[in-house]
């Protein structure tokens, strides 16, 4: 076993969430003849694990402490997902939707999605 196959499974032994991956796809209606939209999914149960982090913002006041949360999704490299596809992670017994926010970070051994809440196709 190579040094990068070595480190891919140890990265891999981490994950303890799955993930489904839903795309919205425009398909022809063969009756009526007009473009419709709907949900397809395209990959299910698959490997990851979710991490999050808080970040403080600077301008902190006496009344308010603005904190911003990242999502990050580490999965196999081997996966595409395409930019603005609905991720639905189940980890720890929770179930949350969240959309991919631009290109993901690939390495050899895994990638990194950034995510936010899914609230709804744009």
């Amino acid at each position: 076993m190579t040094d990068i196959e070595m480190a891919r499974e140890a990265i891999e032994s981490t994950y303890i969430g799955e993930c489904d991956i839903v795309e919205y796809v425009t398909i022809k209606n063969d009756i009526t003849k007009r473009n419709e939209h709907k949900e397809e999914k395209v990959l299910e149960k698959q490997k990851c694990r979710i991490s999050f982090k808080n970040i403080s913002n600077s301008n902190q006041s006496e009344t308010t402490n603005n904190v911003t949360q990242t999502i990050k999704l580490f999965i196999s490299p081997d996966i595409n997902i395409k930019n603005g596809s609905k991720i639905i992670v189940t980890q720890n017994g929770k179930k949350q939707e969240y959309k991919n926010s631009g290109e993901p970070a690939r390495y050899e051994t895994h990638q990194e999605v950034m995510l936010e809440l899914f609230k709804g196709w744009a």
